[in-house]
C-alpha cells in the first residue's frame, strides 16, 4: 500500500519524493539516481496543490469534444 503524500511538510528538502519510501536527502536506498526528487512545494510554490487543479480542470476542459 502507498503511503499518503504529504501535501505541507515541513521540511520538504530533507527527504526525496521519487517514490513511497521518502529517503533521507543524504541516504537514498532506492536507485533513484544521484540527485533528490523536489516535492511540488519546492518547485511550484506553496499554492502548488491549487496550481495542479486548475492545470488538471484546463485539461479536461481542453479535451472534451465539441458538441456539434
Amino acid at each position: 500500500m502507498a503511503k499518503k503524500f504529504p501535501l505541507h511538510p515541513r521540511h520538504p528538502e530533507r527527504n526525496c519524493w521519487g517514490c513511497d519510501k521518502y529517503c533521507a536527502a543524504d541516504s537514498m536506498n532506492c536507485g533513484n539516481g544521484n540527485d533528490r526528487t523536489q516535492h511540488p512545494v519546492e518547485l511550484i510554490g506553496k499554492d502548488w496543490l491549487e496550481w495542479e487543479q486548475s492545470v488538471a480542470a484546463e485539461l479536461t476542459h481542453a479535451t472534451q469534444p465539441l458538441a456539434g
